[in-house]
């Protein structure tokens, strides 16, 4: 990583970065730093979760490509919309109609 100037390091890419400054195509050059961006305002769908229906299979984590379903103590949460995109491939998955999309945020 050191070989990375200042400006192309995820820390520093924010809302105020100068337009001169970014990277190409918005490109990060480093691993694991999906969480310091939130993308959930990206999204048109949203998913809810029915916690009657809810069996806590888990089979829905996985398919999560946002990993936006926390999973605490074996049993899931409710969505983190902070990086949820809304794609509903998590109502999808589950077996149980637990999930269902709403429009909107």
């Amino acid at each position: 990583m050191s070989n990375l100037k200042q400006h192309e390091r995820a820390e520093f890419i924010n809302e105020m970065t100068p337009w001169h400054q970014l990277t190409d195509g918005l490109q990060i050059y480093e691993p694991a730093t999906s969480r310091q961006f939130f993308t959930g305002e990206w999204r048109t769908s949203t998913p809810v979760w029915d916690t009657d229906k809810c069996k806590q299979c888990l089979l829905c984590v996985p398919y999560c490509p946002d990993s936006s379903i926390p999973v605490e103590n074996e049993k899931r949460q409710d969505f983190d919309l902070n990086h949820c995109k809304g794609c509903g491939i998590c109502a999808k998955a589950c077996p149980f109609q637990a999930i269902s999309m709403k429009e909107g945020k």
